[in-house]
């Protein structure tokens, strides 16, 4: 049941990055989270992600701009490289605060806190008007792909700084869009190399039907989106998103998930 449920959501939302501003992190993320422990949750997404950009970065590499790659795709690198260190470091079961409620024991551990703060302040990101309009000067490029890869690193988040950095780069659509697969490819490279002894114990052949099965549904779900790419915005369906990862987030950082 929660291969089929989670195999949606990977379509759903990757369809979703061509034409809302969503990453796939974002709506994926808080999904594992509700199946397995926040490690595990944040390995599988981070190898749906990359598979996932493989995929797109096939469909869409004649577009990209490669001057701008190395000028914000090595910093984000660097960035992501922190992020991902500094996720590996976080004890991910070390409790900060627990409760009674209903006559269950929830707790709040610092990675379930991080993680949720972040879906939610990302979530607000890509979906309230006026931080969506937040744009940087050019000459912040660097400092862009720092920011967003570190994002990018520590929880996967990392499409929304990326954008508004990006966004006055003066690039086509098709470009921009491109430009932007070929940046995630080198953040979700360099942290899955760093999560790996962050998440030693995982079990890649126990999940291997989960990552088959949610990669699959997202590289459709890539496909749909390339094939009608428009840079169409679906505001109910942002805003339904935005409301649904920010209480999944809440959930999380309060330790009830």
């Amino acid at each position: 049941m929660e291969i089929a449920l989670i195999a949606f959501v990977a379509a759903f939302a990757s369809l979703l990055t061509f034409f809302t501003g969503f990453g796939l992190a974002t709506v994926l993320t808080p999904v594992m989270l509700l199946f397995f422990p926040a490690p595990t949750a944040i390995m599988l997404t981070a190898i749906v992600h990359l598979l996932n950009n493989l995929f797109k970065y096939a469909l869409m590499r004649s577009h990209i701009d490669w001057r701008m790659v190395l000028r914000f795709g090595l910093p984000a690198g660097i960035g992501a490289f922190f992020g991902a260190g500094l996720l590996s470091y976080l004890p991910a079961r070390t409790l900060l605060v627990s409760y009674v409620l209903g006559g269950r024991v929830f707790e709040i551990t610092t990675l379930k806190l991080i993680v949720g703060l972040l879906m939610v302040f990302f979530a607000l990101f890509e979906a309230v008007p006026r931080l969506k309009k937040i744009e940087f000067s050019q000459n912040k490029i660097f400092l862009g792909g720092l920011c967003s890869g570190f994002f990018g690193g520590l929880s996967g988040h990392q499409g929304a700084l990326r954008s508004a950095f990006l966004v006055r780069a003066g690039l086509a659509k098709e470009v921009f869009i491109a430009t932007g697969i070929a940046i995630a490819c080198i953040v979700d490279l360099t942290r899955l190399i760093l999560y790996r002894p962050f998440t030693a114990a995982f079990d890649f052949q126990a999940h291997a039907l989960l990552i088959v099965a949610a990669s699959g549904a997202a590289f459709f779900g890539a496909m749909v989106g390339n094939l009608a790419l428009k840079k169409v915005e679906f505001k109910a369906i942002q805003l339904a998103v935005a409301v649904g990862v920010s209480l999944l987030g809440l959930s999380l950082a309060a330790g009830l998930i």
